[in-house]
């Protein structure tokens, strides 16, 4: 019988992990010619999540931990826990309900069709709609100045992977995966289910503006030189418009010499202008040396402080 692994990234979700858990196990109950485990790594949790997920599998042997020693991130922990699963096909899914358990069967046909990667694109969200607009947006834009063919719209990482798949990312060694782009850039056929996210029952989103402008920053590093280059072309256009308008004061002064005032207020300006310019590509500058400084570390993708059931 094939094996499925199921992994589901959680911190703090004491509200959600057994229903996540026995509507995972309902999935497979209906899917009698699989055996399957279900793999929550725990992102050094602070409320009782641990506790929970260790009740329930001292009943069920398929259901196994890993608890990081510390939080190590919602891009790494999951991409780390691929490398730790046995299954056949690896099942990627949030702790949080927003991505249904019941599409797992969707999955299983696809791939059972042949396709090495099947995922979940949530067309609809039942969540705050400016923050879906904004998402649409940030992938709209990342797509226009990606380097790679395609970048997919709309997807978290929920999904199914074959074996060969995960064997190709564990050569990869990639210390801060971006994991929607490796998939659009590595060239495998996608099959793409539809859905429609719902609302989060329990508990909130742990993801905070920091994180989010971590994942957005990691995308555009990753995959696009275009900040880089904007640099350069931003410079050249603005020192050329700075030599017509200097050509253009002279020529002013020359005329009006008796009248013409330079004055304080278009030095002032354009020395913040030109300042704020110059910040702005530092920083972008930064978060590519940044990921550099990253890769070269070469540290692990997850410290654990245990594991139960392996």
């Amino acid at each position: 019988m094939k094996l499925i692994s199921v992994i589901s990234n959680c911190f703090n979700e004491e509200e959600n992990v057994k229903e996540v858990y026995q509507q995972v196990k309902a999935v497979f109950d209906g899917l009698k010619e699989y055996r399957y485990e279900h793999i929550f790594i725990d992102n050094a949790s602070t409320d009782n999540t641990v506790a929970i997920l260790k009740g329930i599998a001292g009943e069920d042997k398929n259901l196994k931990i890993i608890v990081n020693a510390k939080n190590f991130g919602h891009n790494r922990s999951p991409y780390y826990a691929l490398f730790q699963a046995r299954g056949d096909a690896i099942i990627l899914m949030a702790s949080d309900l927003q991505e249904p358990p019941a599409l797992i069967k969707d999955f299983v046909k696809k791939w059972e069709e042949g396709y090495k990667i099947v995922i979940g694109i949530k067309t609809k969200s039942e969540e705050n709609p400016l923050f879906f607009s904004l998402r649409k947006f940030y992938y709209d834009l990342l797509e226009k100045f990606s380097e790679t063919e395609r970048i997919i719209k709309n997807f978290t990482g929920f999904g199914l992977y074959d074996r060969k798949f995960i064997d190709v990312l564990r050569d990869l060694r990639e210390p801060h995966p971006f994991f929607r782009g490796i998939i659009a850039e590595l060239g495998y056929a996608i099959a793409e289910i539809e859905f429609t996210q719902p609302k989060r029952k329990r508990g909130k989103s742990k993801n905070n503006f920091y994180t989010l402008y971590d994942m957005a920053m990691l995308g555009f590093v990753n995959y696009s030189k275009v900040p880089l280059r904007m640099a350069s072309f931003i410079g050249f256009t603005l020192a050329f418009i700075s030599l017509l308008i200097a050509f253009g004061y002279l020529v002013y002064k020359l005329i009006f010499w008796e009248n013409f005032q330079l004055g304080m207020a278009p030095l002032v300006i354009g020395l913040f202008f030109f300042s704020s310019i110059q910040l702005f590509f530092i920083g972008i500058v930064g978060e590519y040396i940044g990921t550099i400084y990253t890769y070269v570390k070469d540290r692990p993708l997850v410290i654990e402080k245990e594991r139960i059931n392996f």
